[in-house]
């Protein structure tokens, strides 16, 4: 059992306050056990965050930072053909525009219904067709274009972007300038379409934008399997330190404590735990007796191994 854990940790002032305030019993068991492994990531400002970035590595992918394939993955589960092409992943969003930044909003505050979203991907096709691109519609929030120039296209993750001023995470390069056109066009489109305009009406958020991730061609979900607990990432991305300590809790006495029986069955464990800058990989390895039973009275504790990610 390998269990991922995203937005374990925050670099706030108050992420940290909150991290040492936390008591996590089960997480405890489990450093008690599990010997640090892989650690993977460099800094906040990663096109890929570490959660990604481990969840790559557990199945096999290949590619660079923001050049893993998440969408065609994410489209394949979603029931569409993905071939050999070179997916993206189109996500609707709200840009909201203040006097010097442009903050994307969490796309989940959109609360998008089904016929809301066809009606506005029907609207912004014919932009992408008449450039060669093949979309595919997925769900409200997954919208998927194919096009060459994604083979290798280097793009943000919508996790590191929410909340957040876009500029500095658009894609650059040759091979954007057509998708940075098209977002301009799409802006465009949307900015006076009825949906929109009865949106706005209800006082809901316009869909005015979309944000492209996860470019590549299909990989293979590898051998490992992986269980991704994401509790921890709404409340993080809303900065409600309340709400994140007490999802943190609940993972504590549920996903947590499961895998530390495990581990202490002596069946196969693996524990990565990500924050904003990197992703540490904890399992039970084959070692002495007196080994690990100096580990179970001497291991770091839970807050210092959260601050160091």
């Amino acid at each position: 059992m390998h269990l991922l854990v995203p937005f374990a940790s925050a670099l706030s002032e108050a992420g940290r306050h909150t991290v040492r305030d936390l008591s996590l019993p089960n997480l405890d068991r489990l450093l008690a056990r599990l010997v640090p492994a892989e650690r993977l990531g460099t800094d906040e400002y990663s096109l890929t965050p570490p959660h990604e970035a481990a969840l790559a590595a557990a199945r096999g992918w290949e590619g660079g930072a923001g050049a893993l394939p998440f969408a065609a993955h994410a489209a394949r589960g979603d029931g569409i053909e993905v071939l050999d092409l070179a997916w993206g992943l189109l996500t609707p969003v709200h840009w909201h525009v203040g006097r010097d930044e442009i903050v994307l909003a969490d796309p989940q505050a959109l609360q998008l219904d089904q016929s809301e979203s066809r009606a506005l991907f029907e609207a912004v096709r014919e932009l992408f067709e008449s450039e060669g691109f093949a979309l595919a519609w997925g769900a409200p929030l997954r919208w998927y274009a194919a096009h060459e120039s994604l083979a290798g296209l280097p793009t943000a993750s919508l996790d590191r972007v929410i909340g957040r001023n876009v500029d500095r995470w658009l894609p650059e390069g040759r091979e954007a300038r057509l998708l940075r056109r098209l977002q301009n066009e799409v802006q465009m489109l949307l900015y006076s379409h009825p949906i929109n305009e009865a949106r706005e009406a209800r006082g809901e958020l316009a869909v005015n934008s979309f944000w492209v991730s996860g470019c590549g061609r299909w990989q293979g979900p590898g051998d490992e399997a992986v269980q991704v607990d994401e509790r921890l990432r709404a409340p993080l991305l809303a900065d409600d330190w309340a709400a994140w300590a007490e999802a943190w809790r609940a993972l504590d006495a549920q996903s947590l404590a499961s895998l530390a029986a495990a581990a202490e069955r002596g069946a196969p464990a693996a524990l990565t735990l990500a924050g904003e800058r990197f992703a540490q990989r904890f399992e039970n390895r084959a070692g002495s007796w007196w080994t690990k039973l100096g580990r179970r009275f001497k291991h770091p504790a839970p807050a210092d191994v959260l601050e160091t990610l």
